[in-house]
């Protein structure tokens, strides 16, 4: 599969079976500590371009946090930020959002705080966050490196590894197991939409629920 379709693949699905997959494979990828900043509703799914950020240690002007990468991004990526998990202080708002958008920059993904929330929603750019604060990243936190390898969460996240965000929340999928991933996933969501119109037909749930009735999807099964 082309990035492309492993894209368009994963926005067909949810987080919930793209986490699920992952389990069966026993690779890690799902976090639980980020949440949607407004409700955004459709699924952000795309492939990922990295920030480090770190405490600022000079004084004088300073490239703003995360604006070297937004400037270089293509359609369709995803900004993921890492700023160790810090609630004191925002690394993503309004302005950066403008920029992102007339980028084609799908979504944001933030291991730490965000602001200018209302921003993002005008713009309609999903952000994920640990929380939103007022203060700025300005004189407190730079850019420290872009399209290195980051940690998100306690996830090792790559640049170019792709990503799916919803309501639930925030899965990662390297690169090298994205194809195999969505494809497993794709046979979970088939299986829970059997289970599900099984129950709208009157069965009883903790029969439909019993693996002999829907065995569980294995990732040796074609």
């Amino acid at each position: 599969m082309s990035p492309e379709e492993i894209v368009a693949a994963l926005r067909g699905l949810d987080s919930c079976a793209v986490s699920d997959a992952l389990d069966t494979l026993g690779l890690p990828g799902a976090v639980t500590a980020l949440t949607p900043m407004w409700p955004a509703g459709a699924v952000l799914a795309g492939r990922v371009r990295t920030v480090t950020a770190a405490p600022k240690a000079t004084d004088g002007p300073a490239t703003h946090i995360a604006s070297p990468l937004v400037a270089t991004t293509e359609p369709g990526d995803v900004v993921v930020i890492d700023n160790h998990g810090r609630t004191d202080v925002s690394c993503w708002g309004g302005l950066l959002a403008e920029a992102a958008v007339r980028r084609g920059v799908a979504g944001v993904i933030v291991d730490g705080a965000c602001r200018d929330v209302q921003e993002s929603e005008a713009l309609a750019l999903p952000v994920f966050a640990r929380t939103a604060v007022p203060v700025s990243a300005r004189g407190r936190i730079v850019q420290e490196a872009m399209d290195e390898r980051i940690q998100v969460a306690g996830v090792s996240v790559a640049a170019h590894d792709y990503v799916i965000a919803d309501v639930n929340g925030v899965v990662f999928i390297a690169a090298g197991d994205a194809e195999r991933v969505s494809g497993l996933a794709q046979r979970i969501a088939e299986r829970e939409a059997r289970m599900a119109e099984a129950v709208r037909s009157g069965r009883d749930v903790r029969e439909v629920m019993h693996d002999s009735q829907f065995p569980t999807v294995t990732a040796e099964q074609r």
